[in-house]
């Protein structure tokens, strides 16, 4: 099982922060998470588990976001489909000033030009998947602190 915080920012979960930017992290969430078919919590690969971010990063880093898009898509411009997942990947940037606002991802949506910024990491990007053993009883029970070793591995991967 991983732990995933839904479309809540990463600076949110962490700090309590929230800002106008804390919306539009949700938006790029759910962007990605209409035009891949899945949910932001975990995908399952044959080799791992990641978060729909993590993937979503990768296929871009990778040069082949196009393998993001859901299969069963088979309506409408896979040219506007991919410029939709790259606002998506813009709107869940790791940093706030990095995102854009919505006046911005209405003009980005709306506009015939293929100019658009090159996304950075986004938050709650994983290194390397992070897979919590379930039957692991050690992982559940409080340590002296009150935290479970669960809740130090989804602090270790969050981002400051």
């Amino acid at each position: 099982m991983i732990i995933c915080s839904g479309y809540m920012a990463p600076e949110y979960v962490i700090h309590r922060h929230f800002s106008v930017k804390s919306d539009i992290f949700s938006f790029g969430v759910l962007v990605l998470e209409l035009l891949s078919g899945q949910k932001r919590s975990c995908l399952d690969t044959e080799e791992e588990i990641e978060c729909l971010l993590t993937q979503a990063w990768k296929k871009w880093d990778e040069g082949t976001v196009s393998n993001l898009i859901d299969p069963t898509l088979k309506e409408g411009s896979r040219d506007e489909m991919l410029k939709c997942i790259h606002i998506g990947l813009l709107c869940v940037q790791e940093s706030i000033s990095d995102r854009p606002t919505i006046a911005s991802v209405i003009h980005m949506l709306n506009s015939n030009s293929d100019t658009l910024p090159a996304p950075t990491k986004p938050g709650f990007f994983m290194q390397s998947s992070v897979i919590l053993n379930a039957s692991s009883s050690s992982s559940l029970k409080p340590n002296s602190t009150g935290s479970t070793e669960s809740d130090q591995r989804r602090i270790a991967t969050a981002p400051l």
